[in-house]
C-alpha cells in the first residue's frame, strides 16, 4: 500500500505547485540584484553571465530549500503515516520552488506555456526520468504537464516508498522525515542544477536567446545533458 500511497501523495502535491505555486520572478529579481549586487536589469541578462558568478547563487538556492524540507520532515515525521499526505504536498511545493528559482537564476524565465512546460521538463529529469521527443509530440500542449507529472509520481513513487518505510511508527519516524526530505531535495536539485547549467553553457556558446535553445534531456545514467 505505501508506494500507493506515497504516488497519490506526490501526484496530488504536484499538481497543486503547478496550479498554485509560482515565485514571482519581479520580487526575486530584486531580492537578486539587490543581495548579490547583479548589474541586471531582466532575468534575460543572465544569459549573458559566467557561470562562475551564478553557481553560488543556484548552491545556495538548494541548500536553503535542502534545510527547509528537512525541518518540515521532522515536524511532520511525528505523525508518522498519517501526516505522509501533507507533508508530500509541502515537500512538492518546496521543490518547485527551488526550480523555478534555479531556472531564474540561469536566465530561463516560465510566462508562457512553453516555457511552462520547459521548468517541468527540468522537473522530470531532476526525477530522473528522460521523456524523448516522441513523448512531447503526442501531447496536446494543455496536457503535456499533467502527464508529466503523473510519470513523475510514478517514478518516484516506488522509489520513495521503500525509504519512507520508517516512518510507520510515529515519534520515531521524526528523525528519518527530515533526513530522507533533505536528500530528496539534495538529489532533485543537483540533477536540476545540471539540466538549467548546461543550457547556459549551450546558449552562451552558441550565442542564442533562450527561447530558440534545443530543449534537452537529462541522461540519469550519466548525469549529463543529451539532445
Amino acid at each position: 500500500m505505501l508506494p500507493d500511497l506515497v504516488e497519490k501523495a506526490l501526484r496530488a502535491g504536484f499538481r497543486r505547485a503547478y496550479f498554485h505555486v509560482q515565485v514571482d520572478p519581479e520580487r526575486y529579481l530584486r531580492h537578486v540584484r539587490r543581495a548579490y549586487g547583479l548589474p541586471i536589469q531582466s532575468w534575460s541578462d543572465m544569459q549573458g553571465m559566467d557561470e562562475s558568478a551564478l553557481n553560488p547563487i543556484a548552491q545556495r538556492v538548494i541548500t536553503s530549500a535542502k534545510r527547509t524540507a528537512a525541518l518540515e520532515g521532522t515536524g511532520l515525521g511525528f505523525g508518522g503515516l498519517l501526516t505522509i499526505l501533507p507533508d508530500m504536498g509541502i515537500l512538492s511545493a518546496i521543490t518547485i520552488r527551488m526550480l523555478q528559482r534555479l531556472s531564474l537564476i540561469y536566465g530561463f524565465e516560465y510566462s508562457t506555456e512553453e516555457e511552462v512546460t520547459s521548468l517541468w521538463l527540468a522537473a522530470a529529469s531532476a526525477a530522473g526520468l528522460d521523456l524523448g521527443r516522441e513523448f512531447l509530440e503526442k501531447q496536446a500542449i494543455e496536457r503535456v504537464v499533467p502527464r508529466i507529472i503523473d510519470r513523475i509520481a510514478a517514478k518516484v513513487g516506488a522509489e520513495v516508498a521503500e525509504k519512507w518505510a520508517g516512518r510507520v511508527i510515529p515519534i520515531l519516524s521524526a528523525g528519518a522525515g527530515g533526513t530522507l526530505n533533505y536528500y530528496f531535495v539534495r538529489a532533485w536539485g543537483r540533477r536540476a542544477h545540471l539540466h538549467f547549467l548546461d543550457r547556459h553553457r549551450e546558449l552562451r556558446a552558441r550565442g542564442l536567446e533562450p527561447n530558440a535553445a534545443r530543449p534537452y534531456m537529462l541522461n540519469p545514467a550519466v548525469g549529463r545533458l543529451n539532445p
